[in-house]
């Protein structure tokens, strides 16, 4: 039985530094509208009352038929044993905190947290970007398939996750996915984080208009400033989102020389792909230079644009041959192009994470 057909009750939450956005999920279709509260994420103890309240609400909502809680919350934690860490993004959490037991005291249902970039990365795996590309594919009359997936969330930070062979790949950690600390392209001593986040655009869009970065708008108003819509300084704007696809663009390249499959882009900031999705492409479709002056390409696979239609249409083109078997009169098909394919969330960024947390939920009861 797959998600879309299990009958469990799963509630769900996508926490991060400003709100908390609860909801209930079954049969991987989301049951409410959803319920935003502000995080207060300053201080410990009206945040854990809000993540009470919302949790309520929803429980009450739902009839109080919930077989598990699942949701994202920001690391560093030790998401097993549900103790969150020293957070970046929501202070009051210091020292570690039992969120997970807390939970599980109060509703009496096991609970579940993951980083939301993982969940992220599964949403999209199980119901959404992944399955898209496999039945384009279908369609094209290819016989190829795709088992294999990271995710890149482009937004206050620069996060991630994997899935392998359709499972998701956490670690022995908990950490793996996390792209946010690998180097910065340009800057060697910081992370590639301070490159491909809110604070990196608007930081290159207030240097190259000449301004204080206190006085920089934020992104979605420097991306229409770079479209022509709204009065600013449109070089400078589309040079911020070209600098961050070309860091992000860097580390997306590193990531997928360990991990070959699909990528797919979530966050707030993916909404402006299409002033820096050029940038990645260069960068993943570029060289390196060799010390005898030589050049190789920066990756083995050629990577397209799937949300461009002629992108994918390169991408589902067949460049198969007939191969003779040595010793025999017997062909094989053969198609020496090795290629994968990057494109924006199919679900939203929150939708896909409700349902990595719902189909994770499930899989681990399952395994009880």
């Amino acid at each position: 039985m797959g998600v879309f057909d299990d009958r469990r009750l799963i509630l769900t939450l996508d926490a991060g530094g400003t709100k908390l956005v609860f909801n209930a999920i079954r049969g991987g279709q989301l049951l409410l509208e959803p319920l935003a509260l502000a995080s207060r994420a300053d201080e410990l103890k009206a945040c854990l009352d809000q993540l009470r309240k919302g949790f309520d609400e929803v429980f009450a909502a739902t009839g109080r038929e919930a077989a598990a809680i699942s949701f994202a919350f920001p690391g560093p934690a030790d998401y097993r044993a549900g103790i969150i860490g020293d957070l970046g993004n929501l202070p009051a959490f210091r020292g570690g905190v039992a969120l997970g037991p807390m939970l599980e005291d109060r509703y009496g249902v096991p609970v579940f947290i993951n980083n939301d970039g993982d969940l992220f990365a599964y949403g999209e795996a199980l119901g959404g970007f992944l399955p898209w590309v496999n039945e384009r594919l279908a369609e094209a009359g290819q016989a190829r398939r795709f088992r294999n997936l990271i995710a890149f969330t482009l937004g206050t930070g620069f996060g991630g996750g994997v899935v392998h062979d359709r499972k998701l790949l956490l670690g022995d950690n908990s950490a793996a996915g996390e792209v946010w600390c690998l180097r910065h392209r340009d800057e060697r001593d910081t992370f590639a984080e301070e490159g491909a986040s809110i604070r990196a655009v608007r930081r290159e869009y207030a240097r190259r208009a000449g301004l204080r970065l206190a006085s920089a708008p934020d992104p979605r108003e420097i991306a229409a400033i770079a479209r022509g819509e709204a009065p600013g300084d449109a070089a400078a704007a589309n040079g911020a989102f070209q600098r961050l696809g070309t860091v992000a663009g860097d580390a997306i390249a590193h990531a997928l020389t360990l991990i070959d499959g699909l990528v797919v882009l979530g966050g707030g900031l993916s909404a402006a792909a299409p002033l820096f999705m050029p940038a990645i492409l260069a960068e993943l479709n570029g060289t390196l230079t060799a010390l005898d002056g030589g050049s190789v390409p920066r990756l083995e696979l050629s990577v397209s644009n799937l949300d461009d239609p002629a992108g994918l249409t390169d991408f589902l083109r067949s460049e198969a041959r007939e191969v003779v078997v040595p010793g025999s009169t017997r062909t094989v098909a053969y198609d020496p192009r090795k290629r994968t394919g990057i494109g924006c969330s199919r679900l939203g960024t929150s939708a896909a994470i409700s349902l990595g947390a719902y189909a994770f939920a499930l899989d681990a009861l399952d395994r009880r």
